[in-house]
């Protein structure tokens, strides 16, 4: 029960700071210039890449969890 009033307090506070971004008006704005002057370019691709990686590497945790407890499950039954 503890973990499931966990889940849902990290659902709303991470529901209630994706609106607020989405709605501010920097949401919209260019953070990093990918022009080809002073860099800019290389800067946006190497930040793309470093998301890239921490989104797989966030699925990748996540679904060890969700292992780890199916397999806990599967002990206790």
């Amino acid at each position: 029960m503890t973990h499931r009033l966990g889940n849902l307090a990290a659902l709303v506070v991470s529901s209630t700071v994706a609106l607020v971004v989405a709605a501010s008006p920097a949401g919209a704005q260019q953070l990093v210039d990918a022009g080809k002057e002073n860099g800019g370019g290389a800067l946006a691709f190497v930040l793309f890449a470093a998301l890239v990686g921490l989104t797989f590497g966030v699925l990748f945790a996540m679904d060890r969890v969700r292992r780890r407890r199916q397999e806990e499950q599967e002990q206790q039954r």
